[in-house]
């Protein structure tokens, strides 16, 4: 366990960040499942952008690889697209 005053708030800080992270990613992964979910290419074309938004706040802020970013936006898209 941590002796130092420092080490101590470190470990308080990391568990803030942590949680605030595990929000993040868990609020990002429903809200690709939601537009995995909707069939009409309206809605679809209307909620990408804040699912790319949310991709793109995790990337930069390194919860996730900047390619698998790439990678989740770019499927993301193509579904979009191929919806009638």
């Amino acid at each position: 366990m941590a002796n130092h005053k420092s080490a101590k708030k470190r470990i308080r800080q990391n568990e803030k960040a942590r949680l605030r992270n595990r929000y993040y990613k868990k609020a990002t992964r429903t809200a690709i499942n939601n537009l995995r979910q909707l069939t009409e290419k309206t809605e679809a074309e209307k909620f990408l952008p804040k699912v790319v938004s949310m991709i793109d706040h995790l990337a930069k802020r390194n919860n996730i690889h900047k390619n698998k970013a790439a990678n989740l936006k770019s499927k993301l898209s193509h579904f979009v697209a191929g919806l009638k």
